[in-house]
């Protein structure tokens, strides 16, 4: 057998955004302020998926202005909407649809008032980069100017709105139901090395394709989706959390190895854009759902190159050899194995 081999492996996966086999829900609020900036106000967490950063956009995108005109309130819970929690992939898809609507809201007053005092048809008013105007005509003013007119008139442009996704739970019997409102889809390939003489994996590449619905930040999209695929292939070749019966016996940290950069390799993504139609941004999620296909798709990789499923993680050298020499990967035997190889290891 030569000592190195190659393979290469893919894996697809499906995965429901937003809470399941409930209705899940998120407030806002938008005011369009003094300055012709914007202040949102909603209860959601940065927990460093860069939300902020998105709400912003999606916040700047419907008034007219830029992102930079756009701050997002405190998010305190007793001073502002609920938002409910950061998890479940449903930050963007929950929250982004509620501020859009409630940016949407308020921008309409404006446009109310707006059109009224030009005497034109609300339906000839756009904005942009910080400016309004109607179309067909000379009328054109800043956003700054725009809103010292709709005060002047008595009217603050502030909006609310919430946003909603339906689910059902399972039937209990034949499995029947509907628990998500949307879905993505997503396919991953990994191309590894295995090194026959010790077992080691090396992930050459891993290429990794996902339909995210609308991407409104795509950069911030493939930082998620090189996150998810780090974590994937920490869990695939080396974080070994060990528990009997329901408690930890992992000793801590020190040991519990984790990937560093030396251990990334090259991750190509593709973005698909299948726009959500029952989201007014047309968006939808990737937090976990680039985490799920990244470990199946390198276990496949490693089977394509020398010929035994991996049915274990994490894929251990320890493991890797014992495959090999067994063409089996029993959790006992290799578990078996291991400790002899320390045993060994201890005595030398």
């Amino acid at each position: 057998m030569e000592r190195k081999l190659r393979g290469r492996g893919m894996a697809a996966s499906w995965y429901g955004i937003a809470r399941t086999a409930t209705i899940d829900r998120a407030g806002a609020w938008a005011e369009l302020d003094d300055g012709g900036t914007a202040k949102i106000v909603t209860g959601v967490t940065e927990i460093g998926e860069g939300i902020l950063t998105l709400l912003a956009q999606v916040a700047a995108d419907e008034l007219g202005i830029k992102p930079s005109e756009v701050t997002i309130g405190d998010n305190d819970t007793a001073r502002s909407p609920e938002a409910a929690h950061a998890g479940a992939t449903r930050q963007t898809y929950m929250i982004g649809n509620s501020v859009h609507l409630a940016a949407r809201e308020a921008k309409k007053h404006l446009f109310e008032q707006l059109a009224d005092h030009w005497e034109v048809e609300i339906d000839t008013l756009q904005s942009f980069d910080g400016e309004v105007w109607s179309n067909d005509t000379n009328l054109r003013i800043t956003m700054e100017e725009a809103v010292a007119i709709c005060k002047a008139r008595g009217v603050v442009p502030v909006g609310s709105a919430s946003f909603t996704a339906h689910g059902t739970g399972l039937d209990p019997v034949d499995g029947s139901g509907s628990p998500w409102q949307t879905y993505v889809f997503g396919t991953q390939v990994a191309e590894v090395e295995v090194d026959t003489y010790t077992g080691e994996v090396q992930v050459l590449g891993i290429w990794a394709v996902h339909d995210v619905g609308r991407a409104i930040n795509p950069r911030g999209v493939e930082g998620q989706i090189e996150g998810g695929v780090v974590q994937g292939l920490g869990q695939a070749l080396m974080e070994d959390y060990e528990m009997v019966d329901g408690h930890t016996t992992t000793h801590g940290f020190a040991k519990y190895i984790l990937p560093t950069s030396l251990d990334i390799p090259q991750i190509n993504c593709t973005l698909v854009e299948d726009h959500d139609p029952l989201s007014p941004l047309g968006a939808k999620g990737i937090g976990e759902p680039a985490l799920v296909p990244t470990a199946p798709a390198i276990m496949n990789a490693i089977y394509d190159a020398i010929g035994v499923r991996m049915k274990s993680l994490p894929a251990t050298p320890e493991k890797i050899l014992h495959a090999l020499k067994y063409k089996t990967p029993g959790r006992e035997q290799y578990v078996q194995a291991a400790r002899e190889l320390r045993a060994q290891a201890h005595r030398t």
